[in-house]
């Protein structure tokens, strides 16, 4: 299974593209970060996250897409802003037809480290051992999108996943 794992924002969004095999046996793909300009105007970044998504989502050909839910306690700017940049994420893979599916970070935290209070450099030696890579990326948000799909991995086929299944944001394409 080839998995295209989201950490959505608007100044950076991480993706990192995971083979999924038997025995937890994970391959990665691709990895990186979608970067906007901060002088440019806010819509102009929405539509620089739309097409770069779209471009990664035609050469990935992902088997699904699994991305970060929002958590944000202080900065309601902030949560706004990022919302609005995961809508165009989320509205990219839906045109594509690519399932979609979300986790919180407890949840992530959970699955790839076994601790759902886990410091983010733990998360991070979890994912690096289990993609046996050199070394991680060098921005947080690459790694982080390396978890999502870590984690989308070991949850299928368990309780957590028929439970995403539920929340899941997989559309049949209607026939005109």
């Amino acid at each position: 299974m080839k998995i295209l794992g989201i950490d959505p924002g608007y100044a950076i969004v991480g993706y990192g593209a995971i083979s999924a095999g038997p025995n937890n046996k994970f391959l990665p793909l691709c990895y990186g970060s979608i970067l906007t300009e901060s002088t440019a105007p806010f819509c102009d970044r929405l539509f620089k996250i739309s097409c770069d998504m779209n471009e990664l989502l035609l050469k990935v050909r992902p088997d699904v897409v699994a991305i970060e839910r929002l958590y944000f306690q202080n900065n309601r700017k902030t949560a706004i802003d990022v919302a609005q940049a995961r809508g165009v994420i989320l509205l990219s893979a839906r045109n594509l037809n690519v399932p979609i599916f979300e986790y919180t970070p407890l949840q992530i935290k959970t699955v790839v480290t076994g601790y759902g209070k886990a410091k983010k450099a733990q998360v991070m030696k979890m994912t690096k051992r289990l993609l046996c890579l050199e070394k991680m990326p060098k921005l947080d948000d690459t790694a982080d999108a390396l978890a999502v799909a870590i984690c989308h991995a070991q949850a299928c086929g368990t309780g957590l996943r028929a439970s995403m299944l539920k929340r899941s944001y997989t559309y049949n394409v209607l026939q005109p």
